[in-house]
């Protein structure tokens, strides 16, 4: 059983089949089918004559006779080989298709020149439930938690308060909090404020309650290939639904790369400046490149707007600020700096990626995020946020505190002796966070009761840098997941992750909205998950 986790850990291929021996068949056609993407996503069309029609599902039950009638989300195990087969070729010649990849990083320049070392992106083929009212549930959270970071992130006080025991024993924070400070002192205001935020949640099986993980407010992943995650299992289940007793209407459409496109456009036009383009930072290697290519080329194919990419080293050497504000890099003027990169201290090897951050934040670029809003999506403020009163100090509506109340986990702080000397009698039944995004970062059983014991023996301040969350035990479910064309059969659980965008000028709100969805599924019995560490799989969601 796992988690509470905000990423999914590698799992081991133990039985693994290589799927290499079916040949392309002749009667295959291609089609291109029409979404609400901005492109055209080519699908299978499946020839009613093929053999894999006519196989069956192993299916048992009490008479011992096989059964099509009900879905079989939960028995994926005992879907018909062969049928498995056909379903993993038709997945992967999908995910090929349209752009389900990633760099292969043990190819060299596959995380810095696009289409050398492609592989497919680590999938699950068919998706896992999840009923439809927590669905609702959390896609009504998603405008509430964009108000609740934008309130936030005005209150500066609250969050250099919040953070001060943690920048002590955090660097990565006390750099983050002091050009925050640097902010406030020059009383700087963001009137273009920004969000492309995810919030992550799991379905805690005892309680039947939906809990968040984490919310995302900085590079937020997966907007663009999720959604063609999404249309692979719509796609499949078009085909082989029926024959599996599932319906692909209930994988919900996904169009999260194109209202992520769309926010940025509205906030771009906001900027009014028709010559100025929006900036995309990057790490050095980015083996996900390709996620973050679907939304820049809606944003030029739709939008018609110019999107650069460029390192914090580059922005460094190439970045000015104009007399009036404007940031200018390589000569270009930049509208809105959009971050896909630093989140994360690996992002900042020297002061070059420190003088960069700082300078876009002195500018009058939109940023997304901002410093605020990269501050509330710290651990540290999610745990503040979920004391008693804290919420209050945000919202008046009773009715919306109680709301965003009901999805908060158990969080504190490790400077609450009762909790953490429970935390060391039952580890098992939290995780010990740090201050840190990107996965692989959590502590878990016995080695969070050894630092908790470390910690206190050492008596410094050093336990700020954490926090204690409530460890969420969701239902797990038989999966099939594939990596590097293998397909592995495991049980699994998984994190639902809802995007959302919010957009505002001054007092005008522009837009907040839910926008779109990504699964992250990982083996059972692992404590983390990253997907592009090689830990998780991406995924969607079949509602029931």
């Amino acid at each position: 059983m796992v988690v509470g986790s905000g990423c999914l850990l590698q799992f081991g291929i133990t039985a693994t089949t290589q799927f290499c021996t079916k040949t392309f068949p002749s009667s295959l056609i291609f089609s291109t089918s029409s979404t609400s993407s901005h492109r055209s996503l080519v699908s299978l069309s499946v020839p009613k004559n093929m053999s894999h029609q006519s196989q069956l599902l192993s299916l048992s039950s009490t008479n011992g006779s096989s059964s099509l009638a009900v879905p079989i989300f939960h028995n994926y195990h005992q879907i018909d080989e062969k049928v498995v087969q056909d379903i993993v070729y038709d997945a992967l010649v999908f995910a090929t298709l349209n752009g389900l990849l990633v760099g292969d990083k043990s190819v060299e320049r596959s995380g810095r020149v696009p289409g050398i070392g492609l592989v497919h992106l680590p999938f699950s083929l068919l998706p896992p439930p999840l009923p439809q009212t927590h669905w609702k549930q959390a896609c009504d959270l998603a405008p509430l938690f964009n108000e609740l970071v934008d309130r936030v992130s005005l209150d500066g006080n609250f969050l250099q308060q919040s953070l001060s025991r943690t920048k002590k024993a955090d660097e990565f924070t006390s750099r983050l909090l002091d050009i925050h400070s640097k902010m406030l002192e020059i009383n700087k205001k963001e009137e273009i404020r920004l969000g492309l935020f995810r919030s992550d949640y799991m379905l805690d099986e005892k309680t039947k309650s939906l809990l968040q993980i984490e919310m995302n407010t900085i590079s937020t992943s997966f907007s663009g290939v999720g959604c063609v995650m999404t249309e692979l299992h719509r796609n499949i289940l078009s085909h082989y639904g029926k024959l599996l007793g599932l319906d692909s209407k209930r994988v919900p459409v996904n169009t999260a790369d194109s209202q992520y496109a769309e926010a940025l456009a509205k906030a771009w036009s906001e900027y009014n400046n028709p010559r100025a383009v929006i900036i995309v930072v990057v790490q050095d290697e980015e083996r996900n490149m390709y996620d973050q290519h679907f939304v820049s080329a809606i944003l030029r194919e739709r939008h018609h707007i110019t999107t650069i990419r460029k390192t914090l080293a580059e922005i460094d050497q190439e970045g000015e600020i104009l007399p009036d504000g404007t940031l200018s890099v390589n000569g270009q003027a930049i509208a809105i700096v959009y971050f896909r990169a630093g989140y994360t201290p690996v992002d900042y090897p020297s002061e070059s990626e420190w003088r960069a951050r700082l300078l876009i934040e002195q500018s009058s670029a939109i940023k997304c995020p901002n410093i605020s809003y990269h501050l509330v999506g710290t651990k540290k403020i999610q745990q503040e946020l979920a004391k008693p009163g804290v919420l209050e100090r945000f919202f008046e509506n009773k009715e919306d505190i109680a709301k965003l109340r009901k999805s908060f986990a158990g969080l504190w702080s490790l400077d609450d002796s009762d909790i953490v000397k429970q935390a060391i009698e039952k580890p098992e039944l939290f995780v010990m966070k740090p201050q840190r995004e990107g996965g692989g970062n959590n502590i878990y059983g016995d080695d969070l009761r050894e630092n908790l014991l470390k910690l206190q023996k050492v008596g410094s301040q050093e336990d700020a840098a954490y926090i204690l969350m409530q460890r969420i035990f969701p239902a797990n479910t038989a999966a099939i997941l594939m990596r590097n064309g293998f397909l592995h059969k495991d049980h699994v659980i998984s994190e639902f992750g809802i995007f959302s965008t919010y957009l505002r000028n001054k007092d005008k709100v522009i837009v907040n909205n839910e926008s779109g969805y990504m699964v992250r599924t990982k083996p059972s019995l692992s404590d983390e998950g990253g997907v592009l560490p090689g830990y998780g799989v991406i995924d969607s969601v079949y509602l029931t």
